[in-house]
């Protein structure tokens, strides 16, 4: 049973500049909840109890989050605010949370690599802390170790893409195993529409076997002078099977502005609080575009 996750949060965030210069990207609220929270909420409903934090310089802020904070507590408690004091201590609850520091930006690949004492021999899950899937049914990082528990090996979600952006993703070149499973033949990170093997682009969610340990360590730096996660699949895929899953859900790219703000729309909507009163809201503002 797959109960550990590490979740890469480390990056610059230069979409979002200037609000990254001082914010991680990661805790951009999605209406009034940090992004990295939704991502640790979906590996806590897919059964992981330990998650390993890769963070780097400016993301204090995301260790405060997942702390406690007892003057808080005590300030909800004197005004009798016990609803909200009840959310804010589910939060350091969430799951046994760790965190480590990548000491420079050397890319997804490196990020991960952080994770070796602490994962040790067990296979484990990675979620990027700046995406949202929202899954039909079970939550995606569930379905993947779904399909990990029946083949023992690596799988990646995947998710079909425009041909003109597969040059932002990380694709897949495989066949069909049997329904939505892919068995992996290849990986090749953010090719032209020409070299692209597929449209399914690998989606944020991943279940690995240690061994990806042995290939990221002899990872060179590949595309933008990183250390990519999927030069080190590629190489994997040649002697270990490994798997793709296209997942049931919508996946939201928090990466960027518009999708940002269409993902705090569509769970604006969503939300018990304000859902009514924005709906009727958009309508109205809608009609006058």
């Amino acid at each position: 049973m797959i109960k550990k996750a590490v979740i890469p949060a480390a990056g610059w965030g230069t979409r979002f500049l200037p609000i990254t210069k001082s914010q991680p990207k990661e805790m951009i609220p999605i209406v009034d909840t940090p992004v990295i929270q939704y991502v640790v909420e979906e590996a806590v409903a897919s059964g992981i109890t330990d998650i390993l934090m890769i963070i780097g310089k400016g993301k204090r802020a995301i260790e405060e989050h997942f702390d406690r904070s007892p003057q808080l507590e005590e300030s909800l408690i004197a005004k009798k605010q016990f609803e909200l004091l009840d959310q804010i201590k589910k939060i350091s609850n969430l799951a046994n949370i760790h965190f480590v520091w990548q000491k420079e930006m050397n890319g997804l690949g490196d990020a991960i690599r952080y994770a070796k004492d602490h994962v040790g021999n067990e296979p484990f899950a990675v979620l990027l802390g700046d995406t949202l899937i929202s899954g039909k049914g079970d939550p995606i990082t569930k379905q993947l170790i779904q399909v990990y528990e029946r083949y023992k090996s690596s799988v990646v979600a995947l998710e079909k893409v425009p041909m003109k952006n597969v040059h932002k993703y990380g694709v897949i070149k495989g066949k069909i195993l049997e329904k939505n499973v892919l068995i992996a033949e290849d990986f090749i990170e953010k090719p032209s529409a020409q070299e692209a093997p597929s449209n399914l682009a690998i989606a944020s969610r991943y279940i690995f076997t240690p061994e990806i340990f042995n290939y990221l360590d002899k990872t060179m730096p590949g595309k933008n002078d990183e250390i990519q996660l999927t030069d080190a699949m590629r190489e994997m895929v040649k002697k270990y099977a490994m798997y793709g899953l296209k997942f049931s859900g919508t996946r939201y790219d928090i990466g960027n502005k518009l999708d940002f703000i269409k993902t705090n729309i569509i769970y604006g909507l969503e939300h018990a609080e304000i859902g009514q009163s924005l709906r009727e809201w958009l309508k109205e503002y809608a009609s006058k575009l």
